[in-house]
């Protein structure tokens, strides 16, 4: 097969860092792959050794239709057989473009449960025919954007994130190194990872962190992620008026972050919404205990392998970190042991490839199909 995948930039997200695991699996399984960009290069990207092609487009009316122009020609000349966009520009742009691509087959993937507002919604629903498979990535992504009268129901189908356990395997001499270049000592790490959004409530988390602080103070908090200037900023006044000083860390962004995960002791997630969070898979994967808030796909990710505590609620988020602290040792390790467990038994990369691969067959049906 040849398939070209679309997204609105390489920017470090982990929408993006999915879709490029998948392209280079589908590489290594011998198809011919590409990856298109709506948006020019990023000042921070993932690193990949796919061709890159980027449209460059800007907010104008103007560079979006040069964008549409640059986009026809690339992909008449590649003659992909399948194209997958992931997120809603990409996802509405390759929809578009399905109008010039004649039988050319486009897959759309949902990352995330909150996409936009109505005319999002609205934007998906009158593109819906122009693409052979909508997905999300969890069952709670689904049901919102049939809810939502995005995608008609009987056309969304779930295709879960999936990570390379492999990758994230727990080392005590990293543990060791990276707490003492981080000054870590004998307290307690609690790592959050993901960018400085709305999305991400990490207000919640500083509220919480600060409870769990009034018991437990030889713990620390460390945010691995990026965020403007402004949002880092008014975090960082937040922890100020919380007493967190010296105790809490805006990290920024982080590519050692395999290290981080095994220098602290515990993962926190405190979103508002989420798709299905990457980092928290990640975590698990590295045998960490982990509190998260029930929003999205988190459920369905975490099961029985952790705490799941209400969203927006920061004295439920702490009692859920005070019990972790409290927990025994040997208990702890059995969390995190169930927790790589887990990632292996359903969130294989692999077997998601594999699965992908089937779903792409069955969109282009024969001579692909078998």
């Amino acid at each position: 097969m040849r398939i070209v995948f679309m997204l609105t930039s390489l920017g470090i997200g982990g929408a993006e860092r999915q879709a490029l695991a998948l392209a280079e699996r589908m590489r290594e399984r011998g198809h011919s792959v590409a990856v298109v960009t709506l948006r020019p290069r990023q000042a921070e990207e993932w690193p990949t050794s796919l061709p890159v092609f980027r449209l460059g487009m800007r907010k104008d009316p103007f560079s979006m239709f040069a964008a549409g122009v640059r986009a026809h020609r690339y992909l008449r000349d590649l003659a992909p057989d399948l194209l997958h966009s992931h997120g809603f520009h990409a996802n509405i742009f390759a929809r578009l473009l399905k109008v010039f691509l004649g039988r050319r087959a486009v897959v759309s993937s949902i990352h995330n449960i909150w996409e936009g507002g109505r005319m999002r919604m609205l934007a998906y629903r009158l593109t819906d025919r122009l693409c052979a498979r909508t997905t999300a990535v969890s069952e709670a992504v689904a049901q919102r954007f049939v809810a939502c009268k995005a995608v008609p129901q009987g056309r969304c189908f779930v295709v879960p994130n999936a990570i390379d356990a492999a990758a994230f395997v727990p080392d005590a001499e990293r543990r060791a190194r990276m707490r003492e270049a981080m000054h870590a000592g004998a307290d307690s790490i609690w790592l959050a990872a993901g960018r400085i959004t709305l999305a991400k409530d990490y207000p919640n988390l500083l509220r919480a962190f600060a409870l769990v602080r009034e018991t437990h103070a030889d713990t620390q908090l460390w945010i691995a992620g990026e965020g403007t200037a402004d949002a880092t900023a008014a975090l960082q006044e937040l922890a100020r008026e919380l007493g967190l000083n010296g105790c809490m860390q805006c990290l920024g962004l982080r590519r050692d972050l395999v290290a981080l995960f095994d220098a602290a002791d515990a993962f926190v997630l405190s979103s508002a919404w989420e798709g299905m969070p990457l980092a928290l898979a990640e975590a698990m994967a590295m045998e960490k205990p982990v509190a998260a808030t029930d929003v999205g796909g988190v459920r369905e990710l975490v099961g029985h392998a952790g705490a799941l505590i209400p969203a927006r609620d920061p004295a439920a988020l702490a009692a859920a970190m005070v019990a972790t602290l409290r927990a025994p040792e040997a208990v702890r390790q059995a969390q995190g042991r169930a927790a790589r467990a887990r990632i292996f038994e359903r969130f294989s990369i692999e077997d998601r490839t594999a699965e992908w691969e089937a779903l792409y067959r069955d969109v282009l049906g024969p001579p692909f199909a078998g």
